[in-house]
């Protein structure tokens, strides 16, 4: 084995989302560097493929101003603790995977002191807080772009980006397997079934988990035979059972450890909580209605900030209100319950919907391994 091939990366991803990412991106980069070494802070899908994580990844997976500042002074010592590790211990690149707000600032640190830096996930900067794009040319050598119009912004704007295609794409496939997926879970073939997603993250099950209920029990009053399932982290899973018990629907909602894209092959429609679940319930091609409620003050900066009508990623993508956006105030368990009921007695509309979903999973869809580890190569080149 040649030396080239003996690579150590540090990398951070800071949430669910970024670890689906970042395994896939280590499937990559493994293959380009077979005895590549890589630490930091990870999850699941990165341990599994050796990745030594020297923090829990819980510890950064926290959304929101005031979240945040009530984690703060932990989250900068872990950043503090992380950065002093890597000048000392010095890895040939650093690759910042989304979480911003924390891999952001540790990368200009890395940077200014002369590492190479990748950042992977472009930040939203053509959505919302575009004052970031000064931070991300300080920040990253290079950015791995998932969406096909951000290069072009980038190098706008005097950053180094690639294309590389959504990871998601080639994982989720062209034509979900439905049947198969209802069987895995025990589902019956010819019941319609809900898929109910509040979301991955402690603060959005609390503000969420007890609304999607509620939603259930009113459109089961009018879909008695309506079936329920809802996908849950096992580290979440006592607080989500909890919030079930108190419910009028704990009988009849199902919860499954993991398994959320079996979850959205299996489902007819899905009400599921603004994020990167969200684009996979579109790669699913499933018809959905997008939710979200956070801390008052969190939304009032963050909506002062948004620069496009979308909150939504199957919106922003399809640059349409293609799919239904209920929001803070606006996200009752009745108005909810009744969009997705309407998915249901739509099947004209759920058509087009998914021919629409198809055109953008393949334009998505790209050999996203073997182009990161493409640009990654040449970063480490220059």
């Amino acid at each position: 084995m040649s030396d080239a091939q003996h690579k150590r990366f540090a990398m951070v991803a800071g949430e669910p989302s970024g670890d689906l990412l970042a395994g896939l991106l280590l499937d990559g980069i493994q293959a380009r560097w077979p005895m590549l070494q890589a630490q930091g802070i990870g999850g699941p899908q990165m341990l599994r493929r050796g990745f030594e994580s020297w923090w829990p990844q819980e510890k950064l997976a926290v959304r929101g101003y005031i979240e945040v500042l009530r984690h703060y002074a932990e989250i900068a010592s872990i950043r503090r603790q992380l950065k002093a590790r890597l000048l000392r211990e010095w890895p040939e690149l650093f690759i910042g995977i989304d979480a911003p707000d924390f891999n952001l600032d540790l990368e200009s640190a890395l940077r200014g002191r002369g590492m190479k830096t990748v950042h992977f996930v472009c930040p939203s900067i053509w959505a919302w807080r575009a004052d970031r794009i000064e931070k991300i040319r300080s920040a990253a050598d290079h950015v791995l772009c998932i969406f096909p119009f951000e290069p072009a912004l980038l190098e706008e704007q005097g950053v180094e980006a690639s294309y590389v295609g959504h990871p998601l794409a080639n994982v989720i496939p062209m034509e979900p397997d439905r049947a198969a997926a209802r069987a895995v879970l025990g589902l019956p073939d010819d019941a319609p079934v809900v898929a109910l997603l509040p979301g991955s993250r402690r603060s959005e099950i609390r503000a969420l988990a007890a609304r999607f209920f509620a939603t259930a029990a009113l459109m089961r009053q009018r879909m008695p035979d309506l079936r329920f399932v809802t996908p849950v982290i096992p580290s979440l899973r006592e607080e989500v059972e909890a919030l079930l018990r108190a419910s009028d629907v704990a009988d009849r909602v199902q919860l499954v450890d993991g398994r959320s894209h079996d979850v959205l092959a299996a489902c007819d429609v899905t009400l599921i909580a603004s994020g990167t679940a969200t684009l996979e319930a579109a790669l699913f091609k499933r018809p959905m209605v997008i939710a979200y409620n956070m801390n008052r003050v969190s939304w009032h900066l963050m909506h002062r900030q948004q620069l496009q009508p979308w909150v939504g990623l199957p919106n922003i993508l399809c640059r349409d209100f293609v799919v239904p956006e209920l929001l803070q105030e606006a996200a009752t368990p009745e108005a909810l319950a009744e969009a997705t009921l309407r998915w249901l007695q739509a099947p004209d509309e759920v058509g087009a919907l998914q021919r629409r979903f198809t055109s953008l999973h393949a334009e998505l869809q790209r050999d996203t391994p073997t182009l990161c580890a493409d640009a990654i190569e040449k970063v480490l080149a220059g």
